[in-house]
């Protein structure tokens, strides 16, 4: 919509142009408007648009019968009941309120949209979000199928991996997913990396296996803190998934199925020999997960820089620029958009 005084100034920029032997119709273009609008303007320069009365619908409820409506639905016999519920039984008793769409309309203006009945009212879950300076301050971990060769039948990959060094920290394969397998893996992980009683932090989702009571019983034995995924929300466990992804779409993934338990408890090892002392870990600068769980980044890294500056001094005419960034962060994340979203608020609010 374009305000008259806007009209006004386009009109006396357009009559000018055509006085002065412009054609009238790239005048028009250079101010984005078509002839039809200049020729409407002409006839009537001013919006009459916003100066329109509409009248009330003819068929709008009225303030008593909406109260009415609104005092039907919270008597004790309809409370429980949705608008599809209560017109009928409206009309068993020669009643007609108004349809099932303007009950809602209503209910919702009124603030009563939520579902009726005995169900919990809708809980806004925080996203979980931890910190890891060192290995084995937050693991986190989960349950992936592996095909076999008997059609619905699948072996069941317990992994746990760090997310400061992405290491594979400790796996197993088995036959069925339970909480007993999973808390027997979790001291496994403990025991070898020497932490049991220490501070760790494991995340899952909401898996019967996560939740189950042995595993729920390891972990209060190995004084390991729980912390679980937001319901319906997979990439809460974003380094798990994104794990079972690089193990499936790798070069060793095999061509077919899993034939016996054994075979795939091998690949399984083979994998994560890989995975921990050969994969260069994007994330990491290309470092190994295993580098990194041992300490031996930082004098990596360091020795990187010095060869790209080396490089750099012998043809300096090469490099248009700085070197290639070599420097890791120090700290990691689960779930860093919390992080991200409290940083620029803090920032906004100095």
């Amino acid at each position: 919509m374009t305000a008259s005084p806007d009209r006004l100034d386009a009109l006396q920029l357009i009559n000018e142009a055509v006085t002065a032997g412009a054609r009238q119709h790239l005048a028009c273009e250079l101010l984005g408007l078509s002839e039809r609008t200049v020729q409407r303007w002409r006839h009537t320069p001013k919006d009459r648009r916003p100066d329109v009365i509409h009248p009330e619908p003819a068929n709008k409820l009225s303030e008593p019968e909406r109260a009415a409506l609104l005092m039907t639905t919270n008597l004790p016999e309809y409370a429980s009941l949705t608008p599809h519920q209560i017109v009928p039984k409206l009309a068993d008793q020669g009643i007609y309120l108004a349809s099932e769409s303007s009950f809602y309309r209503v209910m919702k203006a009124a603030g009563q949209g939520q579902r009726r009945g005995r169900s919990k009212a809708p809980q806004k879950r925080p996203l979980t979000t931890h910190q890891a300076s060192s290995p084995n301050q937050v693991w986190c971990w989960d349950i992936t199928w592996l095909p076999t060769t008997v059609k619905g039948q699948f072996f069941y990959w317990y992994m746990m991996k760090d997310i400061y060094s992405r290491k594979l920290v400790v796996n197993e394969v088995h036959e069925r997913e339970s909480s007993e397998h999973a808390s027997h893996l979790l001291w496994r992980g403990c025991l070898r990396e020497q932490i049991a009683g220490k501070p760790l932090i494991l995340h899952s989702d909401n898996g019967t296996a996560m939740r189950g009571a042995n595993m729920l019983s390891a972990m209060y034995d190995l004084g390991v803190v729980p912390s679980f995924s937001r319901p319906r929300v997979s990439n809460d466990n974003a380094y798990a998934e994104a794990l079972f992804k690089t193990a499936k779409y790798c070069p060793q993934w095999p061509e077919r199925p899993f034939d016996t338990l054994d075979e795939a408890r091998l690949w399984v090892t083979q994998f994560v020999e890989w995975y921990n002392e050969e994969h260069c870990h994007s994330a990491l600068k290309y470092l190994t997960p295993g580098q990194r769980h041992r300490g031996e980044s930082s004098t990596l890294l360091i020795q990187r820089a010095s060869v790209y500056q080396l490089a750099r001094q012998k043809n300096p005419l090469r490099w248009s620029g700085e070197t290639r960034n070599w420097s890791l962060g120090d700290s990691v994340y689960l779930n860093p958009e919390k992080v991200r979203v409290e940083e620029k608020a803090y920032m906004k609010a100095a």
